[in-house]
């Protein structure tokens, strides 16, 4: 694996544990059902940012 691959793995890997990790941790006395649905819909946006950088150059 490249170290540009491995980049983007490890931070996808650091975006997906997040998405678990905040909201039971740092949202946990937040009543609200739409703060956790807006954090793991950033947290979406980014990894399909980070999806269209790895691929964008995959048929050259």
């Amino acid at each position: 694996m490249k170290s540009a691959e491995l980049k983007w793995a490890l931070l996808i890997l650091v975006i997906v544990l997040l998405g678990y990790i905040l909201p039971y941790t740092l949202f946990t006395n937040v009543a609200a059902w739409y703060g956790s649905f807006l954090v793991w819909t950033l947290l979406a946006i980014a990894i399909i940012g980070i999806n269209y950088l790895i691929s964008r150059n995959w048929g050259e």
